[in-house]
């Protein structure tokens, strides 16, 4: 008897829900045949929502059909639709810049970079390191690489590392090789004269105006 009062119960349940059903499959009919459609409406901010993301990323920069520069990096977002288009690497990235026979002239570390196409501008942030031929390490909070223009520069902290001898100063400036540069501000002084390579050239204790 209790197995059948279960049933009965069940039974009653079903028969009120078939007179629901009904009401709401006749309420769908009614709003879908008004003709009025409900849209979720998502803003799109050009200058801050990616276009593209891909990952685990080697790339190659050309310009006028010559590579100029190879790019690994985890993450890399394009922004093609704002006002300035650039691309976004948020983790660590790895770059090196290639001659005309693909011969690594320089590399790049860092954990942050951007890369403005349209001016052809590099910007390295946080943890920079860059290495020339010659092998002196130069280290940074933020470093801008101006393919346009032909030269590497920062307005921040650099460190210069030449074997034994080191170098500080606030600001610098190079050729895209980073073989000829000046330290600007330096903050230390070394006997370089006889310790830099041949193709080296530094000017120290020059302020940012000089020329």
């Amino acid at each position: 008897m209790k197995y059948r009062f279960h049933c009965e119960i069940d039974k009653l349940r079903d028969i009120a829900i078939v007179p629901m059903m009904i009401a709401m499959s006749l309420y769908f009919c009614i709003a879908c045949g008004s003709g009025k459609k409900n849209f979720v409406e998502l803003e799109f901010d050009n200058e801050t929502s990616y276009t593209m993301k891909s990952t685990d990323v080697v790339m190659f920069v050309s310009d006028s059909g010559i590579t100029r520069f190879r790019m690994e990096a985890e993450e890399w977002y394009i922004f093609d639709e704002a006002s300035d288009p650039y691309y976004y690497f948020p983790e660590k990235v790895h770059g090196e810049q290639l001659d005309t026979l693909l011969h690594v002239e320089a590399a790049f570390d860092a954990d942050t970079a951007y890369y403005y196409y349209n001016r052809k501008l590099w910007k390295f942030i946080n943890n920079v390191k860059a290495v020339n031929l010659a092998g002196e390490q130069f280290e940074t909070s933020l470093l801008y690489w101006d393919d346009a223009e032909g030269r590497i520069y920062s307005d921040q902290f650099i460190r210069i590392t030449k074997g034994d001898f080191i170098n500080t100063g606030i600001g610098f400036e190079s050729n895209q090789t980073l073989t000829q540069y000046r330290i600007f501000n330096s903050q230390a002084q070394i006997p370089l004269a006889n310790n830099a390579p041949a193709d080296t050239t530094i000017i120290e204790n020059m302020p940012p105006d000089s020329e």
